[in-house]
C-alpha cells in the first residue's frame, strides 16, 4: 500500500509539473501565446459572423500583407484592407471556419501564428449563391502594441 501511495504521489507530482498547453495544441500556454490563441479565435468569430468592423479592430495600423508574392500589385495594406473587407465579406452568403493552430512564435513584440483553415461557404452570384470549400496554412502575423496583439500580415 505505501509504494503505491508513492507511485500515486509520483505520477500527480509529474502531472503538476508538466506545462500547461493551449486548448487542442501542444503549443505551451503563457500570457502572450494564450492572448494571440484568443485573438485568432476572435478573428475566426468575426469571419463567420462577416463583421468587417471586428476584423479591423484586430489589425494593426501597418499591416501591410504582399499575399506571398512578390508582385506589388496584389500587395494589402490596412488602407485597402479596410475598403476591401467590408464588399467582399458581403459576397459571402454563410460560411463556417475551422481553425487549427499549429504553432505560434513570440519573440517579443512580434509573433507569428501558424494556422490550418478550413472553410465552408456560398458566395453570392448574379446565378445565385456558389458553394466553396477552402483549406489552407497561413502564416498570421502579429505585433503587441498596447499591450494587445494586432495583426500585421496574413489575413
Amino acid at each position: 500500500m505505501v509504494r503505491l501511495s508513492a507511485v500515486l504521489l509520483a505520477a500527480a507530482s509529474a502531472v503538476a509539473c508538466s506545462p500547461r498547453l493551449l486548448p487542442g495544441t501542444d503549443i505551451r500556454e503563457d500570457r502572450d501565446t494564450r492572448a494571440i490563441y484568443d485573438r485568432v479565435l476572435a478573428y475566426r468569430e468575426a469571419l463567420q459572423r462577416r463583421d468587417p468592423q471586428a476584423i479591423l479592430a484586430m489589425v494593426s495600423p501597418d499591416y501591410f500583407d504582399t499575399a506571398g508574392t512578390p508582385e506589388p500589385e496584389d500587395d494589402v495594406n490596412r488602407d485597402l484592407l479596410a475598403q476591401r473587407l467590408p464588399a467582399d465579406l458581403e459576397k459571402v452568403d454563410s460560411l463556417r471556419l475551422d481553425v487549427t493552430i499549429r504553432k505560434i512564435e513570440v519573440h517579443g513584440d512580434r509573433a507569428v501564428a501558424e494556422v490550418f483553415f478550413d472553410g465552408w461557404y456560398r458566395v453570392k452570384t448574379a446565378a445565385g449563391a456558389v458553394p466553396r470549400r477552402d483549406s489552407d496554412i497561413q502564416q498570421l502575423r502579429l505585433r503587441k502594441l498596447e499591450n494587445q496583439w494586432l495583426f500585421t500580415g496574413g489575413l
